[in-house]
């Protein structure tokens, strides 16, 4: 009899980690899939705390901090009140810093690194180049190194020679062999999970776009 009560509350018990683990999934692909729409119509920050609840809920997923953070550097770069760039970079920086905690360093976390590196820039590039290029550049570097089948560091390095005057060594010629690059590994890559992050390549294609 007690064979059989441990039996059945076993059952129990995966049944209901089952249960959440399904409303986990489906409650990520459905915000993943809106991350596109979302940087159009405005909603990133509402986005971003969507995400951040998953996370907070869940504990162990580094994902949604990680969805969150990403949400949050990039309204920090669409921002048209520059003043709120600093405080919204900051936050992606707390947020990714819980991913790393709940996961560990990787490739993906060090890219978004290297976009709050930018976002922080950024506000006054002149003034700040040379500290945050050069943190963004480090980090661009270590997410490359985690993970060389990884395109977004590639397409991002490519983002930064297009806007870099080729006086400095960028320009739309160099910017275009670098998303050249990138886009075919975006065309062989495979992310890990239908949750592992796979943006940047129709951002690509429209920089891609912008050098011919």
């Amino acid at each position: 009899m007690k064979k059989l009560i441990l039996f059945s509350a076993c059952i129990i018990i995966a049944a209901v980690s089952f249960a959440q683990s399904e409303r986990y999934v489906n409650a990520m692909k459905t915000n993943i899939s809106k991350l596109d729409s979302a940087m159009s119509n405005g909603k990133m920050a509402e986005l971003a705390n969507t995400f951040e609840r998953i996370a907070e809920a869940e504990k162990t997923q580094w994902l949604p901090y990680y969805y969150a953070s990403y949400c949050n550097v990039m309204q920090a770069f669409l921002v048209e009140d520059k003043s709120k760039s600093d405080v919204l970079a900051n936050k992606a920086e707390e947020l990714i810093t819980k991913a790393e905690a709940v996961g560990k360093e990787n490739s993906e976390t060090y890219v978004i690194r290297s976009m709050i590196a930018s976002a922080h820039m950024m506000v006054d590039p002149q003034a700040r180049w040379q500290q945050y290029g050069t943190i963004s550049a480090t980090n661009l570097a270590k997410a490359k190194s985690l993970d060389p089948t990884n395109p977004r560091p590639v397409y991002l390095e490519g983002q930064a020679k297009f806007y870099t005057p080729e006086s400095f060594g960028g320009g739309k010629a160099a910017a275009k062999e670098l998303f050249v690059k990138a886009l075919d590994m975006f065309n062989q890559f495979k992310p890990a999970s239908e949750l592992h992050p796979s943006w940047g390549k129709a951002s690509t294609n429209y920089f891609l776009a912008q050098t011919n």
